[in-house]
């Protein structure tokens, strides 16, 4: 045993771990923490043994080692509870309850906090580090004034203890709260303050962190040298203690400033840096925005393919960490995510019309016209979702019809009928990478099929045809029938349904019943057809 006032050997272990993590030699700083562990369990310091396994969890967590961290920290808590010392059994509690809110584990998440409260509830470091868990609550719920409220509260305890560090990580938290409402000059300040702090303080990964926050402010000001600045800074630092997830989220960045300066290729491989980095360290948010960033890029560049497949894997990632966690801003994400699918979509299809001049702004009323006959038949929002996507997407294997048969006066040669009616197969094959939210591609592929078999790829018969396409299949006919074609001229909105009343046997009874109702009826002029 070390005599009175000397350390003794897990004391020394632990503050030299303590130094090489911050300085970035995370390895080392395992190795040592794990000897100050072993010596304190050797030698009968408690506390010395709870205050290792809690920071070796915190290591291990950034590795992506989630269960053994969770698990560590449960042991810390248990032997700090033991000795007993309630302040370490909070701080073991407040950094299980940030794996579990970064898991989307929020009543745990929760409860712990609470836990960590009634334990510490005099000392200030201990509610500053509650309050500001309880803001990242608050904030991912997308309650952002009781997110304020507790980030301020952190700060004045932190302020209280003494603690910098703490107040600087504080003051990143209310920046980036202020980013979430596009308060960009108060972000700014915030992430100012944040730096003022931590840069004396040589704290490599709050500084990085903060920076990397920084240059998204600066991104959306359209201020690309300090963006750029900011975001070389942070990976620097991050490259020095092999923070890959962070790094992920740099990529990111980085990728976004190049996509927005016009560098596209150099963009769309940082972006995909990203996502590759992301998925290795399970930073599933961080691969959902790479991914739809990385969308966008394509969309500038007129990949639609490749922006719709970018983006329903982002709209699966962001869906996943909505269902886990009720997240107020993922929700946002996601509704974002669908905004610009839809866009993709009918910009697409737009692009594919421009080359049939008698097909301008077909889609668009097929879509609106098949919303119209899916809500006479009751189906839901989600199948109306799917419905107005699948006409946005019907035709696009005409994307490889020849122009002069697109355009073509007069009827088509046998080969060139035969050619046309391949455009479902192509438009199933340009899809066959992207993995979409809707059950879309069952609408391009069978769009002409006849409910008496007549139709055309694989002359399905009867219910063997999905109700979708069959929804499409007669808004596509009737849209045909009432505007102008390269091989006749539009029928009026009553000659059109006598001539779809005349061959009625091609579609099912409920969907024909539907078409009338909604679109048969009257002529498809008010406003519900202009949306």
């Amino acid at each position: 045993m070390p005599s009175a006032g000397q350390p003794d050997q897990a004391e020394i272990y632990l503050r030299d771990a303590m130094r090489q993590e911050h300085d970035g030699a995370l390895d080392r700083a395992m190795e040592l923490y794990r000897l100050a562990s072993a010596a304190a369990l050797a030698l009968g310091t408690s506390a010395m043994h709870a205050e290792s396994l809690r920071r070796i969890a915190e290591l291990l967590y950034r590795r992506n080692d989630i269960d053994t961290a969770q698990e560590l920290c449960r042991q810390s808590h248990e032997i700090a509870l033991g000795i007993p010392d309630t302040r370490l059994a909070a701080s073991a509690l407040i950094a299980l309850a940030g794996f579990e809110l970064q898991a989307g584990s929020v009543e745990s998440a929760r409860a712990h906090l609470a836990q960590a409260t009634e334990l510490g509830v005099e000392d200030p470091e201990i509610r500053a580090g509650v309050d500001q868990h309880l803001g990242r609550l608050a904030r991912a719920q997308g309650d952002w004034s009781q997110a304020r409220i507790h980030y301020v509260r952190a700060v004045e305890a932190f302020a209280l203890a003494g603690a910098s560090l703490g107040i600087a990580e504080a003051y990143h938290c209310l920046g980036l709260l202020s980013q979430d409402q596009e308060q960009w000059g108060e972000a700014d300040a915030f992430f100012g303050r944040c730096l003022e702090l931590a840069l004396p303080l040589g704290e490599p990964e709050i500084e990085g962190v903060c920076r990397l926050s920084r240059a998204e402010v600066h991104l959306a000001r359209q201020r690309y040298e300090e963006a750029f600045e900011d975001v070389d800074n942070a990976l620097q630092l991050f490259d020095r203690w092999g923070a890959k997830s962070l790094k992920a989220e740099a990529y990111r960045v980085l990728g976004i400033l190049f996509r927005d300066t016009g560098r596209h290729p150099v963009g769309e491989t940082r972006l995909r840096d990203a996502i590759h980095l992301a998925r290795e360290t399970n930073n599933f948010l961080c691969e959902a925005e790479a991914a739809r960033e990385l969308a966008l890029l394509f969309k500038e560049i007129g990949r639609n393919q490749e922006a719709l497949s970018a983006l329903s894997g982002a709209h699966v990632l962001f869906r996943r960490q909505e269902i886990r966690g009720d997240l107020g801003n993922v929700r946002g994400k996601v509704a974002r995510v669908e905004r610009t699918l839809f866009e993709v979509a009918r910009g697409w299809a737009e692009s594919i019309e421009s080359s049939d001049q008698h097909t301008n702004g077909h889609c668009q009323r097929v879509s609106n016209y098949a919303v119209a006959v899916g809500i006479a038949m009751g189906l839901d929002v989600s199948d109306q979702t799917t419905i107005r996507l699948g006409a946005y997407l019907h035709d696009v294997g005409k994307v490889h019809v020849p122009p002069e048969i697109l355009n073509k006066r007069g009827k088509l040669s046998p080969e060139e009928a035969e050619l046309m009616q391949r455009h479902p197969l192509w438009g199933m094959d340009l899809l066959e990478s992207v993995d979409f939210p809707w059950d879309v591609k069952p609408m391009v592929r069978s769009h002409h099929e006849k409910y008496d078999g007549t139709g055309y790829p694989d002359g399905l018969v009867g219910e063997a045809i999905p109700v979708n396409a069959q929804i499409i299949c007669i808004v596509d006919v009737y849209d045909a029938l009432t505007t102008n074609r390269s091989y006749r001229r539009a029928l009026t909105h009553e000659g059109a349904v006598a001539e779809i009343q005349s061959v009625h046997q091609w579609w099912r009874a409920d969907v024909y019943a539907a078409f009338l109702q909604a679109i048969g009826s009257r002529a498809p002029h008010g406003e519900e057809f202009l949306r």
